[in-house]
Protein backbone atom coordinates (compact mmCIF):
# COMPACT_ATOMS: atom_id res chain seq x y z
CA UNK A 1 0.00 0.00 0.00
CA UNK A 2 1.25 3.33 -0.67
CA UNK A 3 1.96 5.33 2.28
CA UNK A 4 -0.13 8.33 2.53
CA UNK A 5 1.36 12.14 2.06
CA UNK A 6 -1.30 13.90 4.43
CA UNK A 7 -0.92 13.10 7.38
CA UNK A 8 -2.87 9.63 7.70
CA UNK A 9 -2.27 6.08 7.29
CA UNK A 10 -4.39 4.82 4.78
CA UNK A 11 -6.23 3.01 7.53
CA UNK A 12 -9.75 3.99 9.20
CA UNK A 13 -11.43 4.40 12.48
CA UNK A 14 -14.84 3.19 12.49
CA UNK A 15 -17.00 4.29 16.08
CA UNK A 16 -20.25 1.27 16.62
CA UNK A 17 -22.88 1.64 18.87
CA UNK A 18 -21.48 1.55 22.06
CA UNK A 19 -23.87 -0.86 23.19
CA UNK A 20 -23.72 -2.81 20.09
CA UNK A 21 -20.18 -3.66 19.50
CA UNK A 22 -20.59 -7.04 18.07
CA UNK A 23 -23.72 -6.05 15.77
CA UNK A 24 -20.96 -3.40 14.31
CA UNK A 25 -18.61 -6.45 13.79
CA UNK A 26 -21.16 -8.08 11.66
CA UNK A 27 -22.47 -5.13 9.66
CA UNK A 28 -18.79 -4.24 8.23
CA UNK A 29 -18.24 -7.79 7.06
CA UNK A 30 -21.34 -8.00 5.57
CA UNK A 31 -21.62 -4.15 4.12
CA UNK A 32 -17.76 -3.90 3.28
CA UNK A 33 -16.64 -7.58 3.85
CA UNK A 34 -14.50 -7.26 6.59
CA UNK A 35 -13.11 -9.53 8.94
CA UNK A 36 -11.92 -8.33 12.34
CA UNK A 37 -10.85 -9.47 15.33
CA UNK A 38 -11.69 -8.34 18.68
CA UNK A 39 -9.86 -7.55 22.05
CA UNK A 40 -12.91 -9.27 23.90
CA UNK A 41 -11.27 -12.56 22.33
CA UNK A 42 -7.97 -11.73 23.63
CA UNK A 43 -5.54 -12.52 26.94
CA UNK A 44 -3.57 -9.69 27.99
CA UNK A 45 -2.68 -6.26 26.78
CA UNK A 46 -4.92 -6.33 23.77
CA UNK A 47 -4.28 -5.08 20.88
CA UNK A 48 -0.80 -4.92 20.91
CA UNK A 49 0.54 -6.35 17.74
CA UNK A 50 -2.10 -7.06 15.78
CA UNK A 51 -2.83 -3.39 14.34
CA UNK A 52 0.04 -4.47 11.92
CA UNK A 53 -1.10 -8.32 11.38
CA UNK A 54 -4.95 -8.44 10.75
CA UNK A 55 -7.29 -6.52 8.29
CA UNK A 56 -8.82 -5.03 11.31
CA UNK A 57 -9.17 -4.47 15.05
CA UNK A 58 -12.43 -4.36 17.15
CA UNK A 59 -11.23 -2.30 20.59
CA UNK A 60 -14.31 -3.98 22.22
CA UNK A 61 -14.16 -1.84 25.67
CA UNK A 62 -14.97 1.53 24.19
CA UNK A 63 -16.87 0.23 20.46
CA UNK A 64 -14.16 1.29 18.24
CA UNK A 65 -12.55 -0.56 15.30
CA UNK A 66 -9.26 0.33 13.40
CA UNK A 67 -9.48 -1.68 9.96
CA UNK A 68 -7.41 -1.67 6.81
CA UNK A 69 -10.23 -0.76 3.93
CA UNK A 70 -9.70 -0.25 0.20
CA UNK A 71 -11.72 3.12 -1.43
CA UNK A 72 -14.66 0.98 -1.93
CA UNK A 73 -14.86 -0.77 1.40
CA UNK A 74 -14.73 2.85 2.73
CA UNK A 75 -17.40 4.24 1.37
CA UNK A 76 -19.88 1.34 1.91
CA UNK A 77 -18.56 2.04 5.71
CA UNK A 78 -19.55 5.49 5.29
CA UNK A 79 -23.43 4.58 3.38
CA UNK A 80 -23.40 2.53 6.81
CA UNK A 81 -23.04 5.17 8.82
CA UNK A 82 -25.91 7.33 7.09
CA UNK A 83 -28.71 4.30 7.65
CA UNK A 84 -29.93 3.30 11.39
CA UNK A 85 -27.67 1.00 12.86
CA UNK A 86 -24.24 -0.45 15.03
CA UNK A 87 -22.08 1.83 12.64
CA UNK A 88 -22.22 5.22 13.29
CA UNK A 89 -18.68 7.22 12.24
CA UNK A 90 -16.08 6.50 9.99
CA UNK A 91 -12.86 8.95 9.81
CA UNK A 92 -9.62 8.12 8.47
CA UNK A 93 -6.66 7.53 10.55
CA UNK A 94 -4.00 10.24 11.70
CA UNK A 95 -0.20 9.96 12.46
CA UNK A 96 1.40 10.94 15.52
CA UNK A 97 4.00 12.19 16.99
CA UNK A 98 5.74 12.82 20.79
CA UNK A 99 5.76 16.76 21.07
CA UNK A 100 9.27 18.23 20.64
CA UNK A 101 10.54 21.73 21.29
CA UNK A 102 13.89 23.44 21.32
CA UNK A 103 15.45 22.54 24.86
CA UNK A 104 15.79 25.75 26.96
CA UNK A 105 16.90 25.29 30.56
CA UNK A 106 16.07 26.79 33.98
CA UNK A 107 16.60 30.32 34.66
CA UNK A 108 19.46 31.27 37.10
CA UNK A 109 16.79 32.20 39.09
CA UNK A 110 15.14 28.82 39.25
CA UNK A 111 16.32 26.70 42.54
CA UNK A 112 16.44 22.94 41.91
CA UNK A 113 18.58 21.72 44.70
CA UNK A 114 15.64 19.51 46.33
CA UNK A 115 13.24 19.59 44.10
CA UNK A 116 12.45 20.86 40.57
CA UNK A 117 10.90 24.03 39.75
CA UNK A 118 8.21 22.36 38.29
CA UNK A 119 7.25 20.60 41.27
CA UNK A 120 7.62 23.61 43.68
CA UNK A 121 5.53 25.66 40.51
CA UNK A 122 2.53 23.14 41.04
CA UNK A 123 2.57 22.47 44.93
CA UNK A 124 3.43 19.09 44.76
CA UNK A 125 6.67 19.57 47.01
CA UNK A 126 4.62 20.47 50.00
CA UNK A 127 1.68 17.93 49.18
CA UNK A 128 0.80 15.39 51.42
CA UNK A 129 -1.08 13.52 49.03
CA UNK A 130 1.57 10.96 47.15
CA UNK A 131 -1.14 9.58 44.32
CA UNK A 132 -1.08 6.50 46.44
CA UNK A 133 -3.89 3.82 45.27
CA UNK A 134 -4.67 5.85 42.12
CA UNK A 135 -3.72 4.59 38.69
CA UNK A 136 -2.28 6.67 35.95
CA UNK A 137 -1.48 5.72 32.23
CA UNK A 138 1.06 7.40 30.00
CA UNK A 139 0.84 6.43 26.78
CA UNK A 140 3.92 7.40 25.15
CA UNK A 141 7.09 5.76 23.90
CA UNK A 142 7.44 3.58 26.82
CA UNK A 143 9.26 3.34 30.20
CA UNK A 144 12.90 2.53 30.88
CA UNK A 145 12.35 -0.78 33.07
CA UNK A 146 15.38 -0.95 34.46
CA UNK A 147 15.76 2.51 35.55
CA UNK A 148 17.08 2.97 39.04
CA UNK A 149 14.85 5.20 40.55
CA UNK A 150 12.20 2.78 39.69
CA UNK A 151 13.55 -0.37 40.89
CA UNK A 152 10.93 -0.66 44.10
CA UNK A 153 7.48 0.38 41.68
CA UNK A 154 5.78 -1.92 40.19
CA UNK A 155 5.29 -1.13 36.80
CA UNK A 156 2.13 -2.56 34.39
CA UNK A 157 3.09 -2.70 31.11
CA UNK A 158 2.17 -2.96 27.16
CA UNK A 159 2.89 -2.09 23.74
CA UNK A 160 0.96 -1.11 21.01
CA UNK A 161 3.74 -0.47 18.62
CA UNK A 162 4.28 -3.57 16.10
CA UNK A 163 7.47 -5.07 16.62
CA UNK A 164 8.77 -3.47 19.44
CA UNK A 165 8.80 -4.16 23.21
CA UNK A 166 7.65 -1.46 26.01
CA UNK A 167 11.22 -0.23 26.54
CA UNK A 168 11.94 3.28 25.94
CA UNK A 169 14.19 3.69 22.98
CA UNK A 170 13.40 6.92 22.63
CA UNK A 171 13.43 9.09 25.86
CA UNK A 172 10.25 10.94 25.84
CA UNK A 173 8.16 8.31 27.67
CA UNK A 174 10.72 7.90 30.25
CA UNK A 175 10.83 11.30 31.08
CA UNK A 176 6.61 11.99 30.94
CA UNK A 177 6.38 9.07 33.39
CA UNK A 178 8.91 10.41 35.30
CA UNK A 179 7.25 13.76 36.02
CA UNK A 180 4.08 12.14 36.54
CA UNK A 181 4.50 9.75 38.71
CA UNK A 182 8.79 9.33 39.41
CA UNK A 183 9.96 10.06 43.15
CA UNK A 184 10.69 12.98 45.18
CA UNK A 185 13.38 11.72 46.76
CA UNK A 186 15.98 10.46 44.34
CA UNK A 187 19.17 9.02 45.85
CA UNK A 188 20.67 11.78 43.77
CA UNK A 189 19.60 15.07 41.96
CA UNK A 190 16.21 16.73 42.93
CA UNK A 191 12.78 15.60 43.43
CA UNK A 192 11.00 15.53 40.37
CA UNK A 193 7.86 13.28 40.08
CA UNK A 194 4.52 14.62 41.63
CA UNK A 195 2.64 11.58 42.23
CA UNK A 196 5.37 9.43 43.72
CA UNK A 197 2.72 6.64 44.95
CA UNK A 198 0.57 6.17 42.08
CA UNK A 199 0.67 3.43 39.84
CA UNK A 200 2.14 2.94 37.03
CA UNK A 201 0.53 2.22 33.84
CA UNK A 202 2.84 2.47 30.76
CA UNK A 203 1.79 2.15 27.18
CA UNK A 204 3.61 2.03 24.56
CA UNK A 205 1.86 4.03 21.61
CA UNK A 206 4.87 5.87 20.03
CA UNK A 207 8.29 4.08 18.54
CA UNK A 208 11.20 4.53 19.50
CA UNK A 209 11.44 7.05 16.51
CA UNK A 210 8.12 9.05 18.02
CA UNK A 211 5.76 8.41 16.04
CA UNK A 212 2.67 6.37 16.08
CA UNK A 213 -0.91 6.36 14.84
CA UNK A 214 -4.39 7.02 16.27
CA UNK A 215 -5.14 2.86 16.25
CA UNK A 216 -2.24 2.87 18.66
CA UNK A 217 -3.83 5.83 20.94
CA UNK A 218 -7.07 4.34 21.06
CA UNK A 219 -5.31 1.00 21.59
CA UNK A 220 -3.55 2.22 24.45
CA UNK A 221 -6.98 4.30 25.91
CA UNK A 222 -8.90 1.24 25.58
CA UNK A 223 -6.22 -1.01 27.93
CA UNK A 224 -6.09 2.09 30.60
CA UNK A 225 -9.95 2.01 30.82
CA UNK A 226 -10.34 -1.51 31.00
CA UNK A 227 -7.55 -1.54 33.65
CA UNK A 228 -9.41 1.00 35.93
CA UNK A 229 -6.50 3.84 35.17
CA UNK A 230 -8.29 7.20 36.68
CA UNK A 231 -6.01 9.47 34.56
CA UNK A 232 -4.81 8.72 30.85
CA UNK A 233 -1.43 11.14 30.10
CA UNK A 234 -1.10 11.48 26.34
CA UNK A 235 2.50 13.71 25.53
CA UNK A 236 1.32 13.57 21.86
CA UNK A 237 -0.55 14.15 18.47
CA UNK A 238 -0.81 16.07 15.23
CA UNK A 239 -0.69 19.57 14.23
CA UNK A 240 -3.96 21.41 13.00
CA UNK A 241 -5.09 24.11 10.78
CA UNK A 242 -7.36 26.91 11.94
CA UNK A 243 -10.82 25.69 11.70
CA UNK A 244 -9.89 22.41 11.17
CA UNK A 245 -13.06 20.04 13.32
CA UNK A 246 -11.99 17.80 15.90
CA UNK A 247 -11.73 14.11 15.45
CA UNK A 248 -16.11 13.14 16.53
CA UNK A 249 -14.50 9.72 16.85
CA UNK A 250 -11.99 10.49 19.78
CA UNK A 251 -14.42 13.38 21.10
CA UNK A 252 -17.06 10.22 21.79
CA UNK A 253 -14.44 7.89 22.91
CA UNK A 254 -12.89 10.40 25.33
CA UNK A 255 -16.97 10.55 26.70
CA UNK A 256 -17.04 6.91 26.96
CA UNK A 257 -13.61 6.37 28.99
CA UNK A 258 -15.18 9.30 31.20
CA UNK A 259 -18.45 7.03 31.77
CA UNK A 260 -16.35 4.67 32.90
CA UNK A 261 -14.27 6.91 35.49
CA UNK A 262 -11.49 7.53 33.12
CA UNK A 263 -9.69 11.62 32.64
CA UNK A 264 -7.50 11.83 29.10
CA UNK A 265 -5.35 14.45 29.47
CA UNK A 266 -3.36 15.32 26.36
CA UNK A 267 -0.42 18.39 25.74
CA UNK A 268 -2.15 20.83 23.44
CA UNK A 269 0.89 21.21 21.00
CA UNK A 270 4.32 23.26 20.64
CA UNK A 271 3.58 24.61 16.83
CA UNK A 272 3.08 28.40 18.18
CA UNK A 273 6.25 30.62 17.68
CA UNK A 274 4.46 33.82 19.45
CA UNK A 275 7.63 35.80 19.59
CA UNK A 276 7.29 35.91 15.36
CA UNK A 277 3.36 36.70 16.17
CA UNK A 278 2.00 33.11 15.72
CA UNK A 279 -0.23 31.69 17.62
CA UNK A 280 -1.13 28.35 16.44
CA UNK A 281 -4.65 26.18 17.27
CA UNK A 282 -4.52 23.13 19.95
CA UNK A 283 -3.23 20.00 17.83
CA UNK A 284 -5.29 16.40 17.42
CA UNK A 285 -6.48 14.84 19.82
CA UNK A 286 -5.99 17.65 22.20
CA UNK A 287 -8.87 20.19 20.57
CA UNK A 288 -11.53 17.44 21.58
CA UNK A 289 -14.13 19.01 24.37
CA UNK A 290 -13.53 16.10 26.34
CA UNK A 291 -10.28 15.61 26.46
CA UNK A 292 -7.96 18.22 28.87
CA UNK A 293 -5.74 20.31 26.73
CA UNK A 294 -2.30 21.23 28.57
CA UNK A 295 -0.27 24.64 27.79
CA UNK A 296 2.91 25.01 28.63
CA UNK A 297 4.18 27.85 31.26
CA UNK A 298 7.86 28.76 32.35
CA UNK A 299 9.33 29.21 35.33
CA UNK A 300 8.42 33.16 35.21
CA UNK A 301 5.43 32.02 34.77
CA UNK A 302 4.65 33.34 31.49
CA UNK A 303 3.38 31.50 28.29
CA UNK A 304 6.29 29.86 26.54
CA UNK A 305 6.88 30.55 23.14
CA UNK A 306 5.90 27.06 21.60
CA UNK A 307 2.35 26.72 23.59
CA UNK A 308 -0.54 26.49 21.14
CA UNK A 309 -3.11 28.32 22.09
CA UNK A 310 -7.21 28.28 21.63
CA UNK A 311 -7.60 29.58 18.04
CA UNK A 312 -11.09 27.76 17.47
CA UNK A 313 -13.92 27.68 19.99
CA UNK A 314 -13.94 24.00 20.31
CA UNK A 315 -9.94 23.31 20.79
CA UNK A 316 -9.42 25.90 23.68
CA UNK A 317 -6.46 25.16 26.07
CA UNK A 318 -8.04 24.01 29.54
CA UNK A 319 -5.54 24.11 31.94
CA UNK A 320 -1.32 25.01 32.33
CA UNK A 321 1.66 23.25 33.77
CA UNK A 322 5.45 23.92 34.09
CA UNK A 323 7.28 22.80 30.41
CA UNK A 324 9.85 25.08 30.28
CA UNK A 325 13.57 23.58 30.84
CA UNK A 326 11.73 20.14 33.19
CA UNK A 327 14.13 18.22 34.44
CA UNK A 328 13.12 13.93 34.71
CA UNK A 329 13.93 10.40 34.25
CA UNK A 330 15.79 9.38 30.95
CA UNK A 331 16.98 6.09 29.27
CA UNK A 332 20.59 4.98 30.95
CA UNK A 333 23.16 5.55 30.69
CA UNK A 334 21.87 9.12 30.91
CA UNK A 335 19.81 8.98 33.52
CA UNK A 336 18.06 12.37 34.06
CA UNK A 337 17.20 15.13 31.30
CA UNK A 338 16.35 17.87 30.71
CA UNK A 339 13.53 19.47 27.96
CA UNK A 340 10.52 21.49 27.32
CA UNK A 341 7.48 21.32 25.51
CA UNK A 342 3.52 21.25 26.30
CA UNK A 343 4.38 17.13 26.67
CA UNK A 344 6.65 18.08 29.69
CA UNK A 345 3.32 20.07 31.72
CA UNK A 346 0.87 17.46 30.21
CA UNK A 347 2.85 14.97 33.08
CA UNK A 348 2.40 17.22 35.41
CA UNK A 349 -1.02 18.30 35.38
CA UNK A 350 -1.72 13.99 35.41
CA UNK A 351 0.34 13.52 38.50
CA UNK A 352 -1.33 16.41 40.21
CA UNK A 353 -4.67 15.11 39.00
CA UNK A 354 -3.43 11.71 40.43
CA UNK A 355 -3.02 13.57 43.89
CA UNK A 356 -7.03 15.19 43.51
CA UNK A 357 -7.99 11.26 42.64
CA UNK A 358 -6.70 10.29 46.01
CA UNK A 359 -7.53 13.23 48.01
CA UNK A 360 -11.00 13.47 47.15
CA UNK A 361 -11.60 10.23 45.91
CA UNK A 362 -12.61 12.11 42.69
CA UNK A 363 -13.18 10.60 39.07
CA UNK A 364 -13.86 11.31 35.62
CA UNK A 365 -16.10 14.65 35.40
CA UNK A 366 -14.92 15.70 39.00
CA UNK A 367 -11.76 15.34 38.69
CA UNK A 368 -11.57 17.53 35.91
CA UNK A 369 -13.91 20.29 37.95
CA UNK A 370 -11.52 19.72 40.36
CA UNK A 371 -8.35 20.37 38.59
CA UNK A 372 -9.91 23.99 37.32
CA UNK A 373 -11.34 25.05 40.53
CA UNK A 374 -7.99 24.65 42.62
CA UNK A 375 -5.50 26.39 39.62
CA UNK A 376 -3.93 29.17 40.52
CA UNK A 377 -5.23 31.97 38.66
CA UNK A 378 -2.97 33.91 36.42
CA UNK A 379 -2.54 37.19 34.58
CA UNK A 380 -2.17 35.57 31.23
CA UNK A 381 -5.25 35.26 28.73
CA UNK A 382 -7.42 32.00 29.54
CA UNK A 383 -7.04 31.52 25.82
CA UNK A 384 -3.31 30.31 26.49
CA UNK A 385 -3.63 28.92 30.23
CA UNK A 386 -7.20 28.17 30.56
CA UNK A 387 -8.63 27.57 34.25
CA UNK A 388 -4.66 28.66 35.16
CA UNK A 389 -1.66 26.87 36.37
CA UNK A 390 -2.51 23.30 38.35
CA UNK A 391 -2.03 22.89 41.74
CA UNK A 392 -1.48 19.88 44.04
CA UNK A 393 -4.03 19.52 47.01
Amino acid sequence: MTTPTDGTTGRYLVLLDEDSAAAGVRTMQRVAGLHTASTADLIGPGAAGLLGHSAGIVLHELGVAVVTAAPDQADALGRACAEPGPVTMVEPERTVHAYAAPTVQPGETADETAFTWGLRAVGADTSTATGIGVRVAVLDTGMTLDHPDFADRTLVTASFVDGEEVDDGHGHGTHCIGTACGPRAPESGPGYGVAPEAEIFAGKVLSDAGSGTDGGILSGISWAVSNHCAVVSMSLGAATRAGDPHSRIFEEIARRALRRGTLVIAAAGNESRRSAGHVAPVGHPANCPSIMAVGAIDEHRAIADFSCGSVDPDGAVDIAGPGVGVYSSWPLPERYHTISGTSMATPHVAGVAALLAQHHGARAWELWARLGQSALRLPLPSADVGAGLVRAP
